[in-house]
């Protein structure tokens, strides 16, 4: 990401997005401006265009194949949904039209009680509407031979209240720009800005396997993760994978995928290995948040979809094999003027730049303040496995800022800061080597949240995540805090104040903020024992767990800011809260389910068979009369780990069930399977791992992670 304008819509690389030149061919000139003001200024949308904008948006999609519609929306799933209508309708006379009016444009009917609603509609209240976000672009979605015209919407209850990730990241990114502009105005910056947008980009890492090997994995299959598996003997120790040569089977695939993501306008840049053996990543230019929200789901799809092409299943689970790194998403995250001025883009001389130092502490009091939030926004079951695991950045919020910030907040604190340092030049001995240019600072991968040069990068995002959540929480917190900086500069500069007086409130303002939250600024080792005692002792939350996590979303605090800043209603954030602690259950004890199931009707029938046949071997050679000690402890052992087994699936089902079918308290019951069954989990694991390792080839149910992980270079 750098300064320039943030990718628009209307840029789009391929044909299958309704923007920009589709727009302008298909539309009346005025209707055009008209549409545009709403996507470019965020005015409301002209419901006197929808009739016209509709039956171009169907002659185009006639156009390109397409035979239905949909309304296409993010429920509180965390994926996407929709529901295909035929532009078809009939006529009186028995005949048929090719139909698609305005309000079918602008308005949907979905059933609001079979999505989850955290208890704001019941069964039997099922009405629900989608409304169409004129800001991102309808797009064709080419599956197989079908086209479908799809139309990003919003999705809300009969009683107003969102029911989607869509409607509170856009009321988010609202009020992030108008806090943002306060600030823009102390500064007289604000002169030909309209609003302050939200830019994105994010980064998708994601597994690759065999997808008849994966076929055979029921885990895989149910869960998108193996419960069980023994290590390979090669891993990724020997870092050779990462940026390595990409397999030719997998280069097509991503050749497939990237043609197919540009045809959606989605601006995909990147394309490597990754850490892991099977590991790869994908990134595109970043691009307005909503648009780019939206783009990441695409992409997820896209990816899914063109595995099965090339023979893969794609994985993004964030931990799908155990002993090697998991996946996750990088959220790179900046805020740019609609005319083009990125805001975290420091300058040359930094020390001088005091806009971009009141964002820049804006930004660590917001990460101090509501750290538990936004650790609480990427918390998932899944995510538990990989945060803090030497892979990817801990459970514990903190910001890295490098050598040259940093610096510059000593200055800041200890009184006017005098200098930027300078990043020089880095000679390497050979002189037929160009001389290159030196960064200020280095980068930091244990750190959850770092800045880059001139954006923030949220590492902490889980791979298989909608990025909405955890954007919605950023922006929501820096706008309080933004907040809090504009209010405080307005009361200690007052109104229309000189320069001098500006720049001795932002001084001193600074200097108070740097003092009170600078606790969350850690440049250091993140995966340090060191750190994490030394986090505990500046007071900042280790919460490991996600139970733990989003406890922080049924706090007065939490509701408090959601509700100033008119993102979340109290009600909507305790049904979202209520929707991840059910989310944390369902995911468990479909694990558990599905390993008591492998660990019944697979491993054990196969262990059992493999103690019969070493209990025949050693009769047969103690009935010649030959002594085997080491195949007899070999068979006790085999005798005993099957026993364990048993014992230990008995007790996995158990911990499974909770309230034997009584009323269930599921906070409760999120805690007993926090505390309970994922270590039965992870003892039944155990136990299958270790019976997998002395197990013959020819009897073990499973493919293995050596056949897993290497699959993709055949």
């Amino acid at each position: 990401m750098d300064s320039r304008m943030p990718h628009r819509a209307s840029d789009s690389f391929g044909s299958l997005v309704f923007a920009g030149d589709v727009m302008l061919k298909h539309l009346p000139p005025d209707v055009f401006m008209n549409l545009q003001r709403t996507i470019q200024t965020g005015s409301r949308l002209d419901p006197a265009i929808a009739n016209t904008v509709a039956a171009a948006m169907k002659d185009w999609a006639l156009e390109h194949g397409a035979t239905h519609y949909c309304h296409w929306f993010q429920p509180l799933t965390g994926t996407t949904a929709e529901k295909h209508d035929a532009f078809l309708s009939t006529t009186s006379d028995g005949g048929a039209v090719e139909k698609f009016s305005g309000s079918q444009l602008i308005q949907g009917e979905p059933d609001a009680s079979s999505f989850p609603n955290g208890g704001i509609r019941d069964t039997y209240e099922a009405r629900g509407y989608t409304a169409w976000d004129a800001t991102s672009p309808a797009f064709i979605y080419r599956s197989g031979s079908e086209s479908t015209l799809c139309i990003p919407t919003a999705f809300v209850s009969y009683t107003g209240e969102a029911l989607d990730k869509k409607i509170p990241l856009l009321r988010s990114i609202q009020a992030v720009s108008k806090q943002a502009m306060r600030v823009l105005k102390i500064f007289g910056a604000d002169h030909g800005v309209n609003q302050v947008i939200t830019t994105l980009g994010v980064e998708q890492e994601y597994f690759l396997v065999d997808s008849e090997l994966a076929s055979q994995r029921p885990d895989l299959m149910i869960c998108g993760r193996t419960l069980i598996g023994a290590p390979a003997p090669k891993g990724q120790q020997l870092e050779d994978h990462y940026f390595g040569a990409i397999p030719k089977r997998v280069l097509a695939f991503m050749a497939e995928a990237e043609a197919r993501l540009f045809e959606l306008g989605i601006p995909v840049k990147t394309r490597h290995n990754e850490v892991a053996p099977g590991q790869f990543e994908l990134a595109p230019t970043y691009e307005n948040a909503n648009v780019a929200v939206d783009h990441q789901m695409l992409t997820m799809s896209v990816l899914r979809e063109t595995a099965e092409n090339h023979g893969f299943v794609c994985l993004m689970h964030e931990k799908p094999f155990a002993g090697v790194n998991g996946s996750g998403k990088h959220n790179n995250w900046a805020l740019s003027t609609d005319s083009g001025v990125n805001l975290l883009d420091p300058r040359d001389d930094t020390h001088t730049n005091m806009q971009f130092l009141t964002i820049l502490c804006a930004v660590i009091r917001a990460v101090d303040v509501y750290a538990e939030m936004l650790r609480g926004s990427i918390a998932t079951a899944a995510n538990d496995h990989r945060l803090g695991a030497n892979e990817a950045p801990p459970a514990i919020m903190s910001i890295f800022l490098g050598d040259m910030l940093a610096d510059i907040l000593d200055q800041l604190e200890s009184g006017t800061p005098k200098k930027t340092m300078k990043g020089g030049a880095l000679e390497m001995g050979a002189t037929t080597l160009p001389q290159i240019p030196k960064h200020t600072s280095d980068r930091n991968r244990t750190s959850p949240f770092a800045f880059t040069g001139n954006k923030f990068e949220f590492r902490a995002v889980g791979s298989s995540a909608s990025v909405a959540w955890p954007n919605t929480v950023l922006n929501t917190i820096i706008a309080e805090s933004l907040d809090f900086m504009a209010t405080q500069l307005e009361k200690r500069a007052g109104k229309n104040p000189n320069a001098a007086k500006l720049e001795t409130a932002v001084k001193t303002l600074l200097k108070e903020v740097i003092k009170e939250h600078r606790r969350v600024c850690f440049d250091g080792d993140g995966y340090s024992q060191a750190w994490h005692t030394e986090a505990k002792r500046r007071g900042l939350a280790n919460h490991t767990s996600t139970v733990d996590a989003i406890a922080c979303f049924s706090s007065k605090k939490c509701a408090d800011v959601f509700a100033k800043y008119g993102v979340l209603s109290k009600r909507e954030l305790d049904a979202r809260y209520g929707v991840m602690v059910e989310q944390y259950i369902k995911l468990l004890r479909i694990e558990s389910r599905t390993l008591s199931t492998i660990a019944r009707t697979a491993l054990i029938p196969c262990a059992t068979r493999f103690q019969a046949e070493l209990a025949d071997a050693v009769g047969a050679t103690q009935g010649c009369g030959i002594e085997c000690p080491g195949s007899e402890l070999q068979l006790r052992e085999v005798v005993t780990s099957v026993e364990a087994l048993r014992v230990a699936v008995n007790k996995l089902e158990k911990a499974e069930c909770f309230a034997h079918g009584k009323s269930v308290d599921h906070e409760k019951e999120a805690c007993h399977y926090r505390d309970v069954l994922v270590p039965a989990l992870n003892e039944v694991r155990v136990l299958c791992d270790s019976l997998e390792r002395v197990m013959p080839a020819d009897l073990y149910p499973l493919p293995t992670y050596a056949e897993m992980l290497f699959s993709t270079r055949s």
